[in-house]
């Protein structure tokens, strides 16, 4: 069936902002500009701050929520789902892990290309995966764990692209391996994110818009508080301001008064973050969660494809191979060979390869995706 034009643009949204929240944090971290109390220029490395910035873009999926409600008040449809009561705490262990996770991530952007973080981020699926069997008693089909196996290699693959690959003064090879395994840790945490998401809110059916603005709302004042403290806690060679602290927000700011084209940056993460979640909802629901898998690869070469492009890393060709492995794995365990392969039946029924599906279903991603 054709997409209609309603769809083909959900899924332009999707790729446009999903590419975009990766390359503006890139491009942020990349400008240089002098700092408070006239320090000499270096670079804008604040992924803490960046991280709050994200959260409000989450936070803003609560207007989206609410306009939703109202209009389908007005229409009397029921476009969005009557919601079971539950208790806003119920977000609060789900966001503590989005937040630990999203401020690793932004800490390893720091360290390394932004395709091999984008690509890193693959390892999620090895973690669900063996998160959902040990805690939500689930088993996994034999192609799932194929799926793992070939993520691992596909990791594995692209780690040592990045190990042979030529680094500039500003991704040494010891931080890029750095970055990369703490990219890897984040995974682990978005994992427990998602088991704890299906064990507490879900059941609820709380709309997913819904999910992400209130977990944003707590990452935002939570991380938001946290600034204060980190202003005063040493953090040796992590830190990027001169300070030597683990984040200093005022820094940020003088250099955002010296640079106004670091505010673009970080407006592009904030805007990008909501419009890729309200996105990659409506494709789920409106198309079916392999669509969303296949657009959310596509974001990968964009992403490649345009920091090439803007001489921000260094061709290898290990990374085509890295990545294709990376592809296959997230196929398999995703279930993409399935409807490929009844597509060759010609016994294949359309009602039997159905796959809108809730975010519940084994082929879902963390309600707050892109961090």
């Amino acid at each position: 069936m054709a997409w209609t034009k309603y769809q083909l643009f959900l899924a332009g949204l999707m790729l446009v902002t999903g590419s975009i929240n990766t390359l503006s944090a890139k491009w942020a971290d990349n400008f240089t500009a002098k700092g408070c109390r006239g320090s000499k220029e270096h670079n804008f490395q604040h992924p803490f701050l960046q991280a709050v910035g994200m959260f409000l873009g989450e936070f803003s999926c609560l207007a989206a929520f609410y306009l939703l409600q109202c209009r389908a008040a007005r229409q009397s449809n029921t476009s969005v789902d009557p919601q079971q009561p539950f208790s806003t705490l119920l977000f609060l262990p789900p966001a503590l892990c989005d937040m630990t996770g999203t401020s690793l991530m932004y800490v390893a952007l720091n360290m390394t290309s932004a395709s091999s973080f984008q690509m890193l981020r693959g390892a999620v699926i090895i973690f669900t995966g063996l998160f959902s069997v040990a805690f939500l008693g689930r088993r996994l089909a034999p192609s799932q764990w194929l799926g793992i196996l070939a993520t691992i290699a596909g990791l594995v693959v692209v780690g040592l692209a990045d190990l042979l690959n030529q680094h500039d003064n500003q991704h040494k090879l010891s931080e890029v391996i750095t970055g990369d395994l703490l990219i890897i840790m984040a995974q682990i945490i978005v994992a427990i994110q998602m088991v704890l998401e299906e064990m507490f809110v879900y059941k609820h059916n709380v709309h997913p818009l819904r999910a992400v603005g209130i977990e944003g709302l707590f990452g935002f004042v939570i991380l938001s508080l946290l600034l204060v403290p980190m202003y005063y806690i040493p953090a040796g060679s992590f830190s990027g301001n001169p300070r030597g602290t683990l984040e200093d927000a005022l820094d940020a700011f003088c250099q955002v008064g010296q640079q106004p084209l670091i505010t673009l940056a970080l407006l592009g993460n904030i805007s990008s973050i909501a419009f890729f979640n309200f996105a990659g909802i409506s494709v789920t629901k409106e198309m079916s969660a392999t669509t969303r898998m296949v657009l959310d690869s596509l974001r990968t070469v964009v992403i490649w494809a345009l920091s090439l492009a803007l001489g921000w890393e260094v061709f290898h060709p290990l990374q085509i191979l890295g990545f294709l492995i990376l592809l296959t794995g997230t196929a398999l365990y995703n279930g993409l060979h399935h409807p490929l392969l009844a597509c060759l039946s010609r016994g294949w029924h359309p009602d039997q390869g159905d796959e809108r599906e809730r975010l519940l279903s084994d082929s879902r991603t963390p309600i707050n995706e892109d961090s």
